[in-house]
């Protein structure tokens, strides 16, 4: 993996995602999440290449591309692991992480993702300010939607890692983004309006000037905006939210051929009708037993 210096001692590895680090003065770092499992032996051999050790993890949140290999490096290299409580929570056991993956099976939850059980040594507090850390002062801020303990973490460098709560431009055509809940990620997208970080990064993935923030937000609102229209858009009649997935997916041509991307599929769209539901852009009803999605 590459690794390129963003400011000062923040660096990033460039795999699927950005994988932010802390350098420390005695040849070690702190990693700001961990990247999937499979991208363990490059994450790995790039440090080793660059002549660092890890020293801590400070984890944004407990999703297979960012908590992939906590446990790994926890148990190797006998370094601490923090997490917000809800995050540890949700990587307690594999059935907690059903949660997460809401519509797939527990034992195909247990096949793809068992790596990520894992107990965390630090719990990140629950009220947004300072943090030190395996030898450094970090700055934290909570930002739940994407997932329910999502934390954004400033280094000292004043650069400022948004994980997931941000997309960065080369996202902003995602088709289905993921988020928990679409009404606390746009709140916590406008708690972050305004701040004045020299550099940010976004996991998925890209590095820019913090003076490009603001309107950064913006384009994240527009994107959740047009993608939750297009769900609506799709609902023409009274439909089940089995039928609403598969009008979406034929209006992004999303036709896979595997059942677990299509259950994926169907739990982000599901997202989506929930958050048109609870501002009343549309109304839930049963028929027959059968919950029903119909415009008012």
């Amino acid at each position: 993996m590459k690794l390129t210096q963003v400011k000062g001692n923040t660096w990033v590895l460039e795999g699927f995602e950005l994988i932010p680090l802390y350098r420390l003065e005695n040849n070690t770092c702190i990693l700001l999440d961990t990247g999937l499992k499979e991208e363990r032996e490059d994450i790995e051999n790039s440090l080793l290449e660059a002549g660092l050790t890890p020293a801590g993890i400070l984890c944004s949140h407990a999703h297979i591309d960012h908590a992939g290999n906590n446990r790994y490096f926890q148990e190797k290299y006998h370094i601490p692991v923090a997490l917000t409580a809800r995050e540890a929570g949700m990587c307690a056991s594999v059935l907690s992480l059903k949660c997460y993956f809401l519509l797939l099976p527990p034992d195909m939850v247990e096949r793809e993702s068992s790596n990520l059980v894992h107990t965390p040594d630090v719990i990140i507090p629950d009220q947004d300010g300072p943090f030190s850390f395996a030898g450094a002062e970090f700055t934290i801020l909570h930002t739940p939607g994407h997932s329910v303990g999502h934390v954004c973490t400033v280094t000292p460098d004043n650069v400022c890692y948004t994980g997931d709560a941000l997309l960065s431009q080369e996202m902003l055509t995602s088709k289905l983004p993921y988020c928990l809940s679409h009404q606390m990620g746009i709140e916590s997208r406008e708690k972050l309006r305004g701040f004045s970080w020299d550099y940010l990064i976004m996991a998925h993935r890209g590095v820019c000037p913090g003076t490009e923030l603001d309107k950064l937000i913006d384009q994240n609102q527009a994107l959740a905006e047009l993608r939750s229209r297009e769900v609506y858009d799709q609902v023409t009649r009274p439909m089940t939210a089995s039928e609403v997935c598969q009008a979406v997916c034929e209006y992004h041509k999303l036709l896979t051929g595997k059942p677990r991307r299509a259950l994926r599929f169907e739990r982000n769209i599901r997202f989506f009708l929930e958050f048109l539901v609870d501002r009343g852009d549309l109304v839930m009803e049963t028929q027959s037993g059968t919950v029903i999605f119909r415009r008012p």
